[in-house]
């Protein structure tokens, strides 16, 4: 097998290759750090490639795997980690020039420290936009993060660099962090699978300044991929007090299950409240449809809130302020003005304000909550829209101030703690992949899975393209 074929395999498919003898872990992560040096200078996903560590790490992998001894479940698969998590022994910049470089980094964030010891060949860090603070991905410490499909669009954020590299074939696998969509947008975008699980099923620490809105998922080519990721992140740390317990049970196992007999319900526009693109609102009825077909009872129905964008900025500006609250005059010269001017905002918030907006979103908690006694399921397109110019927080001329005026489908799932994924659906005239969102009540991240392989299984999402999907064939 081609060095370059490897790049275009599933985790599960390189792990198959390490059993079988036809391939081993030193040749899969030499393919995926050739694969991240060639699109780094037009895609720029990664701040920071590992190659001498990443060897090593294949180098030993593989003499498990020679053994017959291999260690966990993802023993020898190039992963990639977003620049927001510690990976020990390299700086986490967190895309700011606020932070020194200098240090030990001798500590793993939980999901981090789980891939750590199930064997995962750590490929490099990916970009973020400063502190993860928006929906795309464009930095003052490493630039504009391009999408793979069209290098002039976003690749969203913000785990830009993450869904990036995963389209690209730079690792089948990658950590995000998802505060407000930052796992599905950039996924949507780059026509990966995305995941943000129920709040605490993978562990955080550091705590992150935005609080409970803040989740890390696993971002993959497919949706048994994410579950083979989740079964080894999704497990307790003791650094974080709000991490929940072990899963039930396997989320690999439970994707043997079919959808037959759930209820779905279908929101194209949550109620009217949402205009979405004609191309992205087909294309995601033709998989609502296919659900239908495969023995899912679909409905079209809406859940029962309007939207909760300003509670959700009060929340997310507020976090922002904490963050930066020691900053001197000097390093806040240095932020994102976006960010700098949601600070500023935040700062000005009282508690009052806060609590009112906890109020808010214990009520939309339990408005879903109920909604769930009804629906196994909720369905809608993941984001109105399809990647627009790069270096922009919003599309020109769409009227928006801040990034969540395009993203009103994945922040209230934010607030309300819910499993939330991204599939590939399809891609609209330019090409642009689109994304449907599937979401489910708290602690049931094995539905959305189970929902999301099912759509793989039926042909209506499938892995992306690879590097071939770049437009000048880079």
């Amino acid at each position: 097998m081609q060095l370059t074929d490897l790049t275009d395999l599933t985790a599960r498919q390189l792990l198959d290759g390490y059993r079988t003898g036809e391939f081993g872990p030193v040749e899969a992560t030499r393919a995926a750090l050739e694969r991240a040096a060639r699109i780094q200078p037009e895609v720029n996903a990664f701040v920071r490639l590992l190659e001498e560590d990443a060897l090593a790490e294949a180098r030993a992998a593989e003499e498990r795997w020679r053994r017959g001894e291999p260690k966990g479940l993802l023993d020898g698969v190039p992963v990639t980690v977003k620049d927001i998590l510690l990976l020990r022994g390299h700086p986490t910049l967190r895309g700011s020039g606020t932070i020194p470089a200098a240090g030990s980094w001798d500590e793993d964030a939980p999901s981090v420290a789980r891939l750590r010891e199930h064997g995962a060949v750590f490929v490099g860090k990916t970009t973020t936009p400063e502190f993860g603070w928006k929906g795309v991905t464009d930095s003052p410490l490493s630039g504009i993060t391009r999408n793979p499909y069209d290098p002039s669009r976003t690749a969203g954020g913000s785990s830009g660099g993450s869904a990036a590299a995963v389209a690209l074939g730079a690792a089948p696998l990658s950590l995000g962090t998802d505060g407000g969509g930052s796992v599905r947008i950039p996924a949507a975008f780059c026509g990966i699978f995305g995941l943000k699980p129920t709040y605490g099923r993978v562990p955080l620490y550091p705590a992150s300044a935005f609080g409970t809105l803040s989740h890390v998922g696993p971002m993959t080519r497919d949706a048994a991929d994410a579950a083979l990721l989740l079964d080894v992140i999704g497990t307790p740390d003791a650094r974080d007090w709000s991490a929940l317990g072990p899963a039930p049970g396997s989320f690999s196992a439970a994707l043997g299950e079919s959808v037959r007999g759930l209820r779905v319900a279908f929101s194209p526009s949550l109620g009217g409240q949402v205009a979405v693109r004609p191309a992205v609102a087909a294309a995601v009825r033709r998989a609502v449809a296919e659900l239908a077909g495969l023995g899912a009872y679909v409905e079209e129905a809406d859940p029962d809130f309007s939207d909760p964008v300003e509670a959700f900025h009060t929340l997310w500006f507020a976090g922002a302020a904490r963050l930066t609250q020691r900053f001197s005059p000097e390093q806040r010269a240095r932020l994102d003005p976006g960010l700098r001017e949601i600070c500023g905002r935040g700062a000005r918030l009282s508690a009052l304000d806060y609590l009112a907006a906890v109020d808010v979103r214990m009520d939309l908690g339990r408005r879903m909550g109920l909604f769930h006694e009804r629906y196994d399921l909720l369905v809608t397109p993941t984001l109105p829209l399809t990647a627009f110019e790069a270096g922009a927080e919003v599309p020109k001329g769409a009227g928006y101030r801040r990034w969540t005026g395009w993203t009103p489908f994945t922040y209230p799932f934010n607030l309300t703690q819910q499993p939330a994924a991204t599939v590939p659906v399809g891609t609209d005239p330019d090409g642009l992949p689109i994304g449907l969102q599937i979401v489910a009540a708290r602690h049931r991240d094995d539905l959305v899975l189970r929902a999301a392989h099912a759509l793989y299984g039926a042909g209506v999402a499938s892995a992306p393209a690879g590097v071939a999907a770049m437009p000048s064939g880079s």
